[in-house]
């Protein structure tokens, strides 16, 4: 974090640091040595006394204007207003340009910041001119006073310098003192081991003694009292709280007769803990960032390597190839050698910028993080509010810098080259790189892949490196219960949905693309789950044409007086099913019929006519099972108006029994029943069942 902790404008570690409105930071020489005098007539005072009704950043925009650009370095320098001569100007260490201090004033006027009587007093009308972001702000009669002091990193620097100093030494070696190890913080003295066990020996009083490593001794001795902040308006009040509004901290006679006086205030020390708790899940938030940045450089780098190896061996294999051909293939084998270490460079070179390029962004990250994690360490409330809204910026803008895209390699370690060696002598002259290399794995595209009821969509892609052209793509299906794949679906395709599939059942689908060279490997194995409750509605694109279907698909009717078959728009084929249809109308005793078919079912008889379907009819009085046309199980009670029946699929048992008004009718309908089934009835015009909502359009309980 050492850049952290560096002035702009000398290159050195910062002294005595000040804020500028920009919430950069800047040594306070440094700061007298780039003011400007501007003068009186066109300092922006006047102007906005003139009602040019423009704030401080408003005018500070105006003030670029008067930049002039540096056709050496880049940077701009401050050349006053318009009527005012430029200001000559010189480089810091760090390449920021820096003014030279203004011409110093009768002794008479000298004064230090807060402290009269020490350095130059700020010549009227100043500015300064941030070496940062180039922002002016014109000083106004307490000049650099006005900035806040940012004893933060004042003491994150003292810190810092304190842990790269040099190794202490042990104060009772009599000669060439040694390394010290430990430090008494009763005794206040530090030993080194020979000497720690002959004078400070771990027994009687002295075994109570604290021993401590030497650089936490030192910390301790130099660690002074927190000091109480005082307002920069009024030095003899401390500040005590927060201004929202202008987010900084404030003394009480700031809120009684400043401008803070109808701003919204807090207390300063729940607004530390705040700003702490912020800049804290920021900064986590940027760890993982830079540990993905970390792991995307190890990737890089061996990627380097995989391109080193992998044209090693292309080169080999051509040169091979070339070989066998060594009297025709002379001339052209150069050819085809540049050409690969052209690619061979290319993708070096791409590879290493990206390397370059990540690794500078991630030590600044690293710095920034460095940086961030002692400014939280300060205990001094006041001085972290002044520095801990810019800090939160920029950790939310330097983990915006590692977004979507940046840690993604910009190139691929393989070459898709393969050097064909069958065409014929006298075609030796068009002998070019042809692609020989099967698909590569595609990537399922997890946001577009899902399941609605019995069904399942899968999406998928190339990987966004590939190269090598795929005619086509094969989708493969377990059969829901661990059982071995098949193929679905084998087209140029990207998306496809599959019906059909068992309801409550956990399906693993791949997919794997072909070309000319044959097919390429399986994407990763996704696991689909269907839905545990069926939702089903009459089908209107399988019913009868006399069919009539209203209330959403839940509602049926028909304007025949002969039987019509309608059907559910789900299948089953496992499980347990139940589901129920109330009669709403019922007219002239007619022989609705309530049960299950196959997709090929007659709709144009009575249910169970034929050998497709399996079915109760019931007129108001009684009813029969029906299947192929035979009639069996009278039963005694019928329906009427407001009758609820029920049929109850249970392929655990095979078996398919139906109730009426939750009680069973008759015994057992049907035995081994398997396969696929769809809920169906037959009805004609003078009857109206209806599918009941529960929860939803009609619900089909599914038990595992």
């Amino acid at each position: 974090m050492e850049e952290e902790l560096k002035c702009p404008v000398c290159g050195s570690f910062f002294r005595e640091p000040i804020i500028l409105p920009c919430s950069h930071n800047i040594c306070l020489a440094c700061a007298r040595n780039i003011l400007v005098q501007t003068p009186d007539a066109e300092s922006p005072q006047s102007s906005r006394a003139s009602g040019s009704g423009l704030s401080d950043y408003d005018y500070l925009d105006l003030d670029k204007m008067s930049l002039y650009s540096e056709a050496d370095s880049g940077y701009g320098s401050y050349g006053g207003f318009v009527s005012a001569p430029t200001t000559p100007c010189q480089k810091s260490p760090n390449g920021v340009r820096v003014f030279p201090p203004a011409v110093p004033q009768p002794p008479a006027q000298h004064h230090l910041l807060g402290h009269p009587g020490s350095l130059p007093a700020i010549p009227r009308n100043s500015c300064i001119t941030c070496p940062q972001c180039h922002r002016s702000l014109n000083l106004d009669e307490r000049g650099l006073r006005g900035f806040a002091k940012n004893r933060v990193l004042e003491g994150v620097v003292d810190r810092y310098q304190q842990s790269k100093a040099a190794a202490l030494k042990c104060q009772l070696c009599e000669k060439s003192p040694k390394e010290a190890t430990v430090m008494c913080e009763q005794c206040d003295v530090f030993y080194c081991d020979p000497c720690r066990l002959r004078c400070h020996p771990p027994r009687g009083p002295l075994a109570k003694h604290r021993l401590v490593p030497p650089a936490h001794g030192r910390v301790n001795r130099r660690t002074s009292p927190r000091k109480i902040s005082t307002c920069t308006e009024h030095e003899l009040e401390n500040l005590s709280m927060y201004c929202v509004q202008c987010k900084m901290p404030v003394c009480y006679q700031c809120l009684e007769e400043g401008k803070h006086g109808t701003h919204e205030v807090k207390a300063l020390g729940a607004m530390w803990k705040l700003h702490k708790g912020q800049l804290s899940q920021a900064l986590n938030i940027l760890s993982d960032r830079a540990t993905e940045a970390k792991e995307f450089l190890v990737q890089l780098r061996n990627m380097v390597q995989h391109i080193q190896e992998n044209g090693v061996e292309f080169e080999a294999c051509l040169v091979a190839q070339c070989d066998a051909l060594i009297d025709a293939l002379n001339r052209r084998k150069a050819q085809l050698l540049t050409r690969v270490n052209k690619e061979h460079e290319h993708k070096l070179k791409v590879v290493r910028d990206q390397i370059s390029h990540c690794t500078v962004k991630l030590r600044q990250t690293t710095g920034l993080m460095e940086y961030c994690v002692e400014v939280i360490k300060e205990n001094d409330p006041s001085g972290f509010l002044q520095i801990s809204d810019a800090l939160i910026r920029r950790v939310h803008m330097t983990e915006d810098q590692w977004g979507k895209g940046t840690l993604t390699p910009r190139m691929t370690s393989d070459f898709d080259l393969t050097l064909d060696s069958g065409p014929l002598l006298q075609t030796i002259h068009q002998l070019d790189f042809v692609q020989m290399k099967v698909p590569a794995a595609p990537m399922l595209q997890l946001e577009e892949c899902c399941t609605i009821n019995n069904s399942a969509t899968l999406s998928w892609k190339q990987p966004p490196l590939s190269t090598i052209a795929v005619d086509g793509y094969i989708l493969e299906l377990d059969d829901g219960n661990g059982g071995q794949y098949r193929e679905v679906y084998v087209g140029t395709e990207t998306i496809c949905t599959v019906d059909g599939l068992h309801y409550n059942s956990t399906y693993m689908s791949r997919v794997k693309g072909f070309n000319a060279s044959g097919v390429g490997q399986y994407s990763k194995i996704l696991a689909m789950q269907t839905s545990e409750i069926a939702w089903f509605t009459f089908d209107p694109a399988s019913a009868h044409p006399d069919i009539i279907l209203s209330n959403d698909n839940l509602t049926v009717t028909c304007n025949s007086y002969d039987d019509r078959v309608v059907m559910g728009n789900s299948g089953f084929s496992r499980g347990v099913h139940y589901w129920e249809i109330t009669v709403d109308r019922y007219d002239n005793h007619p022989d609705p019929a309530f049960g299950v078919a196959r997709g090929d079912v007659l709709k144009d008889v009575m249910l169970g006519k034929d050998d497709r379907a399996w079915a109760m009819y019931v007129d108001n009085n009684r009813s029969w099972f029906m299947h192929n046309n035979s009639h069996t199980n009278r039963t005694d009670g019928g329906v009427s108006k407001g009758t609820t029946v029920g049929v109850l699929l249970d392929f655990n048992r095979g078996i398919l029994i139906f109730l009426i008004n939750d009680e069973q009718q008759g015994p057992v309908a049907f035995e081994g029943i398997e396969g696929l089934y769809y809920p169906a009835i037959s009805l004609n015009r003078n009857v109206q069942p209806f599918l009941p909502v529960l929860s939803g359009p009609a619900t089909v309980g599914l038990c595992p």
